[in-house]
């Protein structure tokens, strides 16, 4: 390792109590995927250079610049009545209310550690999910919207946000929080079509928060050489006119080619080299990663392990990177509904 990774540090906030969100035993959302996380954190070699924090739940209050008081005081009467259906596809259990309240706290936490000075960057190993929670309604496996409760943390602190999301799925709960807010730019890779059925190239903001919307649906199948293309094609000279003093990252790993609900087929190591650039949008200390969706374990301890690396300043693969796959003509197409609009 060189000298300026072993520089570098990790804020690694998780809760074991996150495990206790059990939406079934036929549900892809398992709390094994949580602990093929953990598993993954405990194999790597650079614990020196961890700061590991127990998440903490939210305040209450904070929860309400982002979700409605009748979406909260459903999921709390759910909770009263020891677990029960939210919609279709979301369930909670008795230990699942605490277990949202913690995964909403954890980035409210890691703000204020980067503030502070202590990490370069930080990775929430939190579950349930969040990016499908819109303001009101829980959805699609996610109960509260733990990166919009954090970018709307860093809003009232004075900061231009930029989220990216390369889930499988469109984060369109996040979208829907921030599709008028000229300080959010949100940026979603994902597969098309596929659940929610939102995230058109042609959805890009509404009012002050016109052209801060960026959308990259792409076919089953797209690799890992598609993405990077499009990253470089499409966002960065988005990114580099927007400004953005902090990154959120929803990192759902279930664009990798082994999920079982999905399609897409990137590898571990093309988490690896996506992330790299990603962070590279913000100074260190101002980056922040989320885990969102994954469902394949295996899938999920490869990549952590690719993007705590990258947080770290290095570049691994513990799998070879994907190229050939479809999508350069959606990004093609994507590249010139941008220059005309001027997005």
């Amino acid at each position: 390792m060189d000298s300026t990774v072993a520089d570098m540090s990790i804020l690694f906030i998780t809760n074991e109590l996150c495990l206790d969100h059990f939406p079934g035993n036929k549900h892809p959302e398992q709390p094994d995927r949580l602990s093929a996380v953990l598993s993954s954190f405990q194999k790597i070699d650079f614990k020196d250079s961890v700061i590991e924090v127990l998440a903490e739940p939210i305040e209450e209050t904070m929860l309400f610049d982002v979700h409605g008081e009748q979406m909260i005081k459903h999921l709390k009467d759910i909770h009263a009545n020891g677990g029960g259906r939210v919609d279709e596809d979301t369930k909670m259990s008795s230990g699942s209310w605490l277990a949202a309240c913690l995964a909403a706290g954890a980035g409210v936490q890691a703000i204020n550690y980067l503030r502070a000075g202590n990490t370069d960057a930080a990775f929430c190993a939190i579950r349930p999910p969040g990016h499908h929670a819109t303001p009101v309604q829980s959805m699609g496996f996610c109960l509260l919207n733990n990166v919009a409760i954090t970018a709307k943390y860093l809003l009232s602190l004075g900061e231009k946000v930029l989220i990216v999301d390369y889930d499988a799925h469109h984060g369109n709960g996040t979208q829907d929080v921030f599709y008028a807010d000229p300080n959010v730019l949100f940026v979603s890779f994902h597969q098309w079509p596929l659940y929610p059925g939102t995230g058109a190239m042609s959805e890009t903001g509404s009012g002050e928060g016109e052209g801060t919307t960026l959308n990259i649906p792409l076919p089953a199948g797209t690799t890992g050489d598609i993405y990077l293309h499009a990253w470089d094609e499409i966002v960065m000279p988005k990114v580099e006119k927007f400004s953005p003093t902090w990154l959120l990252l929803s990192a759902g790993f279930d664009a990798h080619r082994r999920d079982p609900i999905t399609d897409l087929g990137l590898t571990s190591g093309d988490y690896s080299l996506l992330t790299s650039r990603i962070i590279q949008t913000v100074p260190s200390g101002h980056r922040l990663v989320f885990l969102e969706g994954g469902y394949d374990l295996k899938a999920l301890e490869l990549s952590t392990t690719a993007v705590l690396h990258a947080l770290i300043g290095e570049t691994v693969f513990p799998e070879p990177v994907s190229n050939g796959g479809p999508g350069s003509e959606s990004v093609s197409k994507i590249t010139k509904l941008v220059k005309q609009n001027d997005f």
